[in-house]
């Protein structure tokens, strides 16, 4: 009997040791589901953190205690800026061509329109994007980060060409855009100067307010019924654009000859791997402090944009994308820093450009100006317009060393919504490296744009 006592208090001392192991063991096995849950990422929210913030923010509203401080208003726009671009991810076929980009750009004016947002968040929003005024921040952040990584032969070959394409584009433009308004029935100086051009006239501010002032001059009538046509044919020109850049993405998928995925452009293998090692190591031993010093290089050339703005009235981020580019050119920047702005681009571009655009769109995006241009004499002139755009663009980098694609999407920025619409068509062209060079087509086409529009409605007029 001994033994089998010994045995039965073996297999009882056994037991009882499987026990307390099986405990830790799992512990460990519910540990790892709720990482693997964690790592569920809503845009860049882990999944239990998006709930949490849905459920805090809907608390706040219910209960009146909403408030428009930065860390509120950061957990407004980035629930609902990752929402939409989740929701737009999740349609066949049309999450190919920009969708992201429409649903985040244009759905919160909608909801705003239709009363279907609550008035609190409408205002809460709202609020924190007109007083924080982050879109600015988020063109230095992603202008400085994108120029301080290119290579400098890259750069000033992009800049020596890139005028090519976006000049015979206008020009192609504007005569297929008017042709086309004509053949559907639009009179001839209504469809160049209140469809074609106010479309690549740079935006809102810097293209659809002067140019309306200026036709208002010259005819001696009130400004805000032209500025509400021209609005219109910017906001129709603005999706378009954005769809042609979803599926220039998409067609550089599948020919990639076509395409320098964010390289404007062509190199060589060597010039290509003289492009990327330096950056490599910029940022193989980066730490916060170059990203720190990056984001204080930016700041402070928007700053000295702004001061040249605010003295002599030339635009902020034309003379900030030239301070850096001379920066760039000139090695004024040391590598470590330029690895911290390699850093800071990746985050603004992968983390800030949805949650940028919700915010935009619910404060700044009038959707009743948009669903105004839905006729389809002006959808079709707006199409035909963005379209020769961007196959001009597309046909002229082939001659000129640039890759077609990209050209292509320089092109369609410069009948986008100023800075706002530059983010929503390069966010769906995947494509943000090419902000500077949208800079260029934006304000400096724009500008160019606006001023001979004018000079020619005088004449005609």
């Amino acid at each position: 009997m001994k033994p089998l006592a010994t045995d039965h208090a073996g297999t009882e001392a056994a037991r009882l040791h499987a026990t307390s192991a099986g405990r830790p063991a799992e512990a460990t096995r519910w540990r790892h589901r709720w990482w693997r849950l964690f790592d569920i990422r809503i845009g860049s929210l882990p999944l239990p953190i998006y709930l949490l913030l849905i459920g805090i923010l809907a608390a706040m509203t219910l209960h009146g205690k909403l408030a428009s401080d930065l860390p509120t208003g950061i957990a407004l726009v980035a629930v609902g800026g990752f929402t939409c671009a989740e929701l737009a991810k999740r349609i066949p076929w049309i999450r190919h061509i920009g969708a992201t980009s429409i649903f985040a750009a244009f759905l919160p004016s909608m909801l705003v329109y239709y009363h279907w947002m609550p008035a609190p968040l409408t205002k809460a929003i709202t609020d924190f994007t007109k007083s924080s005024n982050f879109l600015y921040l988020f063109i230095a952040a992603i202008i400085v980060g994108s120029v301080l990584s290119m290579d400098r032969r890259t750069l000033i070959s992009g800049f020596a060409r890139i005028f090519i394409p976006i000049a015979v584009g206008s020009v192609a433009a504007a005569c297929v855009g008017t042709a086309v308004g004509v053949a559907l029935g639009l009179d001839l100086r209504h469809a160049l100067f209140m469809v074609v051009i106010p479309i690549m006239a740079g935006g809102v501010g810097e293209g659809a307010l002067p140019l309306s002032a200026g036709y208002a001059h010259i005819m001696g009538v009130e400004q805000g019924p032209i500025f509400a046509q021209a609005l219109s044919a910017v906001m129709l020109g603005n999706i378009v654009a954005i769809c042609c850049a979803g599926v220039l993405s998409y067609l550089g998928t599948h020919k990639r000859a076509w395409t320098g995925n964010g390289r404007l452009t062509i190199a060589s293998a060597q010039d290509e791997a003289r492009e990327e090692s330096p950056f490599e190591e910029a940022s193989a031993g980066i730490d916060v402090t170059a990203l720190a010093a990056a984001g204080a290089t930016a700041i402070a050339l928007y700053l000295a944009g702004m001061l040249l703005q605010q003295t002599l009235g030339w635009p902020a981020p034309v003379m900030m994308l030239l301070f850096v580019v001379a920066a760039q050119i000139f090695h004024l920047v040391s590598p470590s820093v330029r690895g911290g702005a390699r850093v800071m681009y990746r985050f603004f571009s992968t983390s800030v450009t949805y949650p940028l655009m919700f915010a935009i769109s619910v404060a700044m995006t009038p959707w009743g100006e948009i669903a105004t241009a839905f006729h389809w004499t002006n959808i079709l002139t707006a199409v035909s317009t963005v379209l020769t755009l961007v196959v001009t663009g597309f046909v002229v980098a082939r001659w000129i060393g640039m890759y077609p694609i990209e050209a292509a999407i320089v092109n369609a920025t410069h009948s986008g919504l100023g800075g706002t619409g530059d983010v929503a068509i390069l966010t769906a062209a995947n494509r943000m490296a090419l902000m500077p060079f949208a800079q260029i087509a934006t304000r400096i086409g724009g500008a160019i744009t606006v001023m001979l529009a004018l000079a020619a409605f005088a004449w005609v007029h």
